[in-house]
């Protein structure tokens, strides 16, 4: 499979150094006898894990944050709880998608450098990443500075719309920090250095309660001062991974390099294509709550999905850890050269996760009677939640495996291939044939979400084949060069080549 377009230009220097052959003892060995299996499951497990935790753990911290936040305006007043989360919710969760995507890049780049041994290379990828981000805020700073009119255009209430506007403009030094924040995440995540991730995190959410106690009911700054505990938040999260980079980190960081300048046009194409690969899936549930907004009796269909949208998102944060733990582990033994050991990681990592997705179906179909009294206590949308709590279901096990195969395609490179498939499955069949099956076929939001949920479904069995089709040593052998070419290497430096 060609993965690589982004670099094609320089594989004829790449054919001119003659392969060599890796050896066997290098890889995994073959698995002959269910012994084997469960020996390689226990192994991959034990590995998946041990980064998946860490990195859940600091992610859960920093989703807290928003909801803590929340938390903490709703003691000021109803106008400033809706002008805050219409400001969290629709403008900075796009710059957040946006930027998160643009960041993943780092963790194909870095996890092939770090497996391939060019570790020195990592502090290089960082600061190209750290470049490409801050530019790319300030292309979105329109976004926060004229939040005001976008929201009004949104059809959104003038009065809501003037007080998130403000807000926006406020938090855009958080943005800044987001930018410092992902591409320092992917360089430790990349060598497996997750634990001071989640210390960070932790840390970092008992200080913004400290802060927002401190602004808002000593100091009595308000809004301000609510914005100004994010930011602070946000920024001491990104100095301190920084300062533990600079400090602890010697051999993936010697210190500021002119090379972040150099092939920065390439790494924008694939920073862009890892954006746009995030962003349409981020997006396309997001449009599931916005198209039952136009349905009949609206507010019992809004209600309902956004319940069962707040329990799939919790299980997508575990995921997401997931995610960033397979693409590590994909990358770095693809960078090392180990088809075998590849192709191993993600049978567990897939395997693992359609069982988690099964568990939560299973009990969110037993308890879909009693789930919904702890969101309302109306009986109307008790129902109302009850009835679609089948497809909530199937959601949950779909998002299980979907998102790690995302995590298999940032670690293999794949992402421009990726986000054609998401477009062409989401937004070309998915979305009309949700359209049609809710407002052709009045369905309501029962057929929007079926039709929705088969794009989801397509996609997943398209890279499902992707995966299984894959000959991991091309992949082994692309990432050599892509670790050779963006890194600057002679042919005599270039990393071990498999021989077919």
């Amino acid at each position: 499979m060609d993965t690589t377009p982004l670099i094609r230009s320089g594989r004829e220097e790449e054919e001119a150094a003659p392969p060599q052959k890796v050896q066997p003892d290098e890889d995994d060995t073959p698995v002959r006898s269910i012994s084997d299996a469960w020996k390689v499951f226990l192994t991959e497990s034990r590995k998946l894990w041990v980064i998946a935790l860490p990195i859940g753990f600091s992610i859960l911290c920093l989703y807290g944050m928003n909801s803590i936040t929340q938390i903490f305006v709703g003691h000021i007043g109803n106008l400033q709880l809706s002008a805050v989360a219409i400001s969290l919710s629709v403008i900075n969760n796009f710059a957040f998608g946006f930027l998160l995507g643009m960041g993943s890049a780092l963790e194909t780049l870095c996890g092939q450098a770090y497996g391939a041994g060019q570790v020195e290379m990592l502090g290089v990828y960082m600061q190209r990443s750290w470049i490409v981000l801050l530019v790319s805020c300030v292309a979105m700073l329109p976004i926060y500075i004229f939040a005001t009119p976008i929201l009004k255009l949104l059809g959104q209430d003038e009065i809501i719309a003037e007080a998130a506007g403000h807000f926006a403009l406020l938090i855009i030094p958080q943005m800044f920090a987001m930018a410092v924040n992902f591409p320092t995440q992917k360089f430790l995540q990349a060598q497996s250095k997750v634990l001071v991730l989640a210390w960070i995190g932790g840390v970092a959410i008992l200080l913004h309660v400290a802060l927002l106690s401190l602004f808002v009911f000593v100091f009595h700054w308000g809004l301000t001062g609510v914005a100004a505990a994010f930011n602070t938040s946000m920024w001491l999260v990104s100095l301190a991974q920084v300062a533990y980079v600079m400090g602890w980190c010697k051999d993936g960081w010697t210190g500021f390099s002119s090379s972040a300048f150099k092939e920065i046009w390439a790494f924008v194409r694939l920073s862009l294509a890892s954006a746009v690969m995030l962003c349409l899936e981020i997006w396309y549930m997001m449009v599931l709550i916005v198209l039952t907004g136009h349905l009949g009796n609206a507010e019992i269909a809004v209600g309902s999905i956004s319940i069962c949208m707040n329990i799939n998102g919790w299980e997508g944060m575990v995921f997401i850890g997931i995610n960033a733990a397979i693409s590590v582990r994909v990358s770095n033994e693809l960078g090392s050269g180990r088809p075998r050991a590849t192709l191993h990681s993600v049978i567990n990592v897939v395997a693992t996760s359609l069982v988690i997705g099964l568990a939560a179906m299973v009990f969110i179909l037993g308890a879909r009677d009693y789930f919904p009294i702890i969101f309302t206590s109306d009986k109307e949308m008790q129902r109302a939640v009850s009835n679609i709590a089948g497809l909530l279901g199937v959601t949950m096990v779909l998002n299980s495996i979907q998102p790690v195969i995302s995590g298999v395609a940032i670690g293999g490179g794949w992402q421009a291939l990726v986000a054609y498939i998401n477009l062409g499955c989401y937004y070309a069949f998915g979305l009309p044939l949700g359209c049609i099956f809710g407002y052709v076929f009045d369905w309501g939001v029962e057929g929007i979400w079926a039709g929705m949920l088969c794009g989801t479904a397509l996609q997943t069995l398209i890279l499902l084949v992707m995966i299984w089709r894959t000959n991991w040593k091309d992949e082994v052998n692309q990432a050599a060069e892509r670790v050779r070419l963006w890194g600057g290497q002679d042919d005599s430096d270039a990393p071990v080549k498999l021989q077919n």
